[in-house]
């Protein structure tokens, strides 16, 4: 791996940090902006991020000019995060997934008229998104889905439901995951639809977490009508696409977006280790110690993963090891937090102004990590067979 940087890279750097100087707005410098899914303002502010990101060329800068992008290299995104980081930017809206996940998938597989109608509302925040993938009963076995699209003339009628459908409540569409080919087998009988969110005959019920938060939500289709048009590919591709967006959802955006995000919560860590003036306890600068060390080790691997993706283009198996390092990580960094905090950390409350109320959140929030974008358990079973070489259980 080489570390270091070309002066386009640099110059590239420097750009975005005058740019962010010049148009984030001091307000805006809040480092909870990231996780507010639930409140009406973040969503303004995250929305309004989005455009301004858009309108300055900066919303998927690894997309070609003419769609909107920048053309940036890998590594280019991966030092305009860092930029993002040091600024204190909020997450904009539609990089919570979108761009990376269903605005590849549309690149690469969509019809022109489908780029035409939907590139520019996801990148500018006019549009928001959620992903029908998991289901009741099938969520790490996702093959064995059973919401159906059957084909009535130039529609497809959807009937099934939904789960653990991030941001649902608020999306205006979604990509949907559905069997359509009901005489193949299940990897192949998947089609890939994005559907409309005010059609008749869909219903969301946001989900309540311990977090008291309710970004997850239960989606219900009744008879839904979706257009033959927006199927995404051909009948029966679904699992391969789905396949693209999960590597990218374990990849890409948790090597540029979930670092941001465990970064921020160990300089949180360390902020309270010395507002509580215990950097001086042996055993708390061990526990700092060794948290710095894994949030060091998930950098490195994230390198790792930009010199494959620089040289392939596309994510690998090994997307597997960094989503599990990830969110393992994060997790034994909140329970730190948590121990520094003692008492404090038992209780929550609204509000996001002192230290313990963000960290009961964020423990809280941490404990779904290893269930989000493929249980750690799946992800292990991946490491094993396609990179280990280990033959499949029984």
């Amino acid at each position: 791996m080489d570390f270091s940087f070309s002066s386009e890279e640099l110059a590239f750097a420097s750009e975005a940090r005058s740019w962010l100087e010049k148009n984030l707005p001091t307000a805006w410098r809040k480092e909870h902006m990231w996780t507010r899914a639930d409140d009406p303002l973040w969503v303004e502010i995250a929305r309004d991020w989005q455009r301004l990101l858009y309108e300055g060329g900066w919303a998927a800068i690894s997309w070609p000019r003419e769609l909107g992008g920048r053309g940036a290299t890998v590594v280019e995104r991966w030092l305009f995060e860092q930029e993002l980081d040091r600024a204190g930017a909020p997450r904009p809206i539609a990089s919570s997934g979108a761009v990376d996940l269903i605005g590849t998938a549309i690149l690469r597989h969509g019809t022109e008229k489908q780029k035409q109608r939907f590139l520019k509302p996801l990148l500018s925040g006019e549009e928001l998104w959620c992903q029908g993938f998991s289901e009741p009963g099938a969520g790490s076995d996702l093959a064995s889905l059973r919401t159906r699209a059957e084909r009535d003339g130039d529609v497809f009628v959807v009937n099934g439901q939904k789960v653990w459908t991030s941001h649902a409540d608020i999306a205006d569409w979604c990509f949907l995951l559905c069997r359509t080919e009901f005489d193949q087998p299940r990897h192949r009988g998947l089609s890939l639809l994005l559907v409309d969110m005010r059609t008749p005959g869909i219903s969301v019920r946001p989900l309540r977490q311990m977090t008291g938060e309710a970004e997850f939500c239960e989606v219900f289709f009744s008879d839904v009508r979706v257009p033959a048009d927006l199927l995404v590919g051909r009948p029966g591709s679904g699992w391969e696409i789905a396949m693209g967006i999960l590597a990218h959802e374990r990849g890409p955006v948790w090597t540029f977006t979930f670092q941001r995000k465990i970064r921020r919560s160990l300089r949180h860590a360390l902020g309270i280790a010395r507002r509580r003036a215990m950097l001086g306890d042996s055993l708390t600068r061990q526990q700092l110690a060794q948290a710095w060390m894994e949030v060091k080790l998930l950098e490195l691997m994230g390198y790792r993963s930009l010199t494959r993706l620089k040289k392939t283009g596309q994510p690998g198996a090994e997307s597997s090891l960094e989503k599990v390092l990830g969110s393992e990580t994060d997790q034994r960094l909140q329970e730190v937090t948590m121990r520094l905090l003692d008492a404090l950390g038992l209780g929550s409350a609204p509000g996001w102004e002192e230290p313990w109320q963000r960290t009961t959140h964020d423990y809280l929030y941490a404990r779904s990590e290893t269930i989000m974008g493929g249980t750690s358990e799946i992800q292990r079973n991946l490491i094993a067979q396609r990179i280990l070489g280990l033959p499949r259980g029984s």
